[in-house]
């Protein structure tokens, strides 16, 4: 019965300190304004390439899903180098209060360089972050049979303390009943993009429940 009654209480111990742990490694943003604009900045997978890219991109399901203004200033093909030149235009044209960042996919089917694109990305965030708005990174996974999302996101997540999505879009690309092809998510695809990134950005506190 004590023996009972110690691994209960060990149990709990262990609970209590996970939970701790857990809060900790939360990183939290700033709750967003009723009238705040989100920038939603990267490629075809932000624009919704192998969609309606009005009605059924990422970006346009999560201004529904928030009710607030989701930029759509995503560019089909764009390198992180192109990216990172236009960035700044893009900031001042829409002053958004937070950037979804998520870039990097055509640098690596290019092969371009991780080492370059984590330099842009780092580079991105920088600008971001130094104009006063909050940004979340979206992990890209290479296009390969494992499609693991590159150590250079979470790493670039962790020096510059941000929110990151790491799953959703590995989970995309494992499913062609998710794709309109290779790449590219379908409908559904970025429907599913949207909630991931919906539901990160009330984990974080931006959006509050």
């Amino acid at each position: 019965m004590k023996q009972e009654k110690y691994l209960k209480s060990i149990v709990a111990l262990l609970l209590t300190l996970c939970l701790f742990s857990c809060s900790n490694d939360r990183v939290l943003l700033s709750p967003l304004n009723g009238d705040a604009t989100i920038l939603a900045f990267g490629d075809s997978l932000t624009y919704g390439s192998g969609s309606n890219s009005t009605t059924q991109s990422y970006p346009a399901i999560l201004a529904q899903l928030t009710g607030l203004n989701v930029i759509n200033a995503g560019i089909p093909g764009e390198i992180s180098q192109y990216g990172l030149e236009r960035l700044a235009d893009v900031m001042q044209e829409t002053n958004p209060s937070l950037v979804i960042l998520c870039h990097g996919g055509n640098d690596i089917i290019r092969k371009l360089g991780k080492v370059q694109l984590k330099q842009n990305l780092e580079q991105m965030i920088t600008l971001i972050q130094g104009s006063g708005a909050e940004v979340i990174l979206i992990g890209v996974p290479n296009f390969s049979l494992m499609l693991n999302v590159p150590d250079l996101y979470p790493e670039l997540a962790t020096s510059y303390n941000i929110p990151i999505e790491l799953t959703i879009l590995p989970k995309i690309e494992r499913s062609p009943k998710l794709k309109s092809d290779q790449i590219h998510p379908n409908a559904q695809g970025y429907s599913l993009m949207a909630e991931s990134i919906y539901s990160l950005l009330q984990d974080s506190g931006a959006l509050l429940n």
